[in-house]
């Protein structure tokens, strides 16, 4: 990802749904968990962690679904209510559900644009998955504070004291 960020779309298969992303992600996982492999029928999933707020509906409507989740604390999916593609979650990310989406990067017109900045779970990937030497992964999770870049860490301070405002 450039250090310039250009606002992006994406949607859904059968375009009922259309998003904007206005600002560069905190961070984007490549998942390798279990969870992420059932749910995206795919050797892993893609996920640009953005501020609620930041995600814009642009066209369409999305049916929200809540899904049990390896914490128990479950996550809310984001789904076209026509094609059923899901486009954005919302896990429980430490209290932050509401504040935090975890936008679908294969939804975007051009995943290209949102790599993974990390690999989570790689204990669990499938076996034939080779991941790049100088891309970091962890086998589990990581430690936010020492992995996310500076201004992303600023930016989870402003949504922590927004949520604990009880602010929306």
């Amino acid at each position: 990802m450039s250090d310039e960020f250009q606002p992006c779309d994406g949607g859904c298969t059968c375009g009922h749904v259309r998003y904007r992303v206005t600002s560069r992600p905190l961070i984007v996982h490549g998942c390798h968990c279990r969870w992420c492999q059932r749910q995206s029928g795919g050797a892993f999933a893609v996920n640009a962690l953005v501020e609620t707020d930041r995600v814009k509906l642009l066209s369409g409507d999305v049916e929200e679904m809540m899904l049990p989740s390896p914490s128990g604390k479950g996550q809310r999916m984001a789904r076209c209510p026509k094609c059923r593609v899901t486009v954005w979650s919302n896990y429980y990310f430490g209290g932050l559900r509401d504040y935090i989406r975890f936008v679908r990067v294969g939804s975007l017109d051009n995943p290209d644009l949102m790599p993974p900045d990390v690999h989570i779970f790689t204990s669990t990937k499938q076996p034939w998955v080779i991941l790049p030497p100088d891309h970091m992964a962890v086998e589990t999770y990581y430690d936010t504070k020492t992995t996310w870049r500076p201004e992303s860490l600023k930016r989870l301070n402003d949504i922590m004291v927004l949520a604990s405002d009880g602010k929306e």
